[in-house]
């Protein structure tokens, strides 16, 4: 699912870092157990998010969506997320989360999160545990996204659309909820100055030594949601 209209193409690596928020303190990994999960979005605590609304790019009717936050419950947490097809016409090879477009059967936010997770990467709904979910995320282009997090029990078999999805994966929540891997970026489009988030993460590509490494580029509106998900965590 597109959720904004692309920049003119670029390279959002080739865009200067403004700055890196090591200055704040990462979510302690006590909270970063599925306990102290659930009871967090029992009795959430009083906090703000930090992004909510994008600068628009374009003029169109607002429409709902959903996205899912996997949180697999391995020694670690770890967020289960997508790269897109490269052969897709827009943001293709970005770092998404499972998520579109609300159908008019589905029952809520939460019910269109799990049916996108299943069309696009087979995570069956029986592995779901939902616990919660964070204030909306309004795109440029008007898509209202509500973000939907949710433990999700291992043993579960993916297959991932191959019309959508190159690839998924997974990164340490713990790396995620460190701001000291957030880092700032500007830049000017159509006269508007706009600013995102990014949070580089690499990956080896096998276990081995010596085996060749992986960069997996989060930013925009995957690192926008992530880090509303890190104040939520920390206030």
């Amino acid at each position: 699912m597109n959720f904004t209209k692309p920049l003119p193409k670029f390279d959002p690596r080739s865009i200067p870092v403004l700055g890196i928020d090591d200055h704040l303190a990462g979510v302690p990994l006590e909270r970063l157990m599925p306990q102290a999960l659930r009871d967090r979005f029992r009795h959430p605590p009083v906090w703000t998010p930090e992004h909510s609304v994008e600068k628009k790019f374009a003029d169109r009717e607002p429409a709902l969506a959903a996205v899912l936050l996997p949180l697999v419950m391995r020694d670690e947490l770890t967020l289960l997320l997508t790269e897109r097809a490269t052969n897709l016409s827009t943001h293709s090879g970005q770092i998404a989360f499972p998520g579109g477009r609300t159908d008019e059967s589905d029952q809520d936010a939460v019910d269109t999160a799990l049916r996108e997770a299943h069309e696009e990467i087979g995570l069956p709904r029986d592995h779901v545990e939902v616990l919660g979910t964070l204030p909306t995320y309004v795109t440029g282009t008007a898509f209202i996204i509500t973000p939907v997090v949710a433990l999700v029990k291992p043993g579960f078999g993916l297959q991932p659309n191959p019309g959508e999805v190159a690839d998924v994966f997974e990164v340490p929540l713990g790396y995620l909820m460190n701001p000291a891997h957030h880092r700032r970026h500007e830049v000017e489009f159509d006269g508007v100055l706009r600013q995102w988030l990014s949070m580089p993460y690499t990956e080896l590509v096998g276990e081995a030594e010596g085996n060749e490494s992986r960069e997996r580029y989060i930013w925009g509106a995957t690192a926008g949601m992530l880090r509303n998900l890190y104040r939520f965590l920390s206030a």
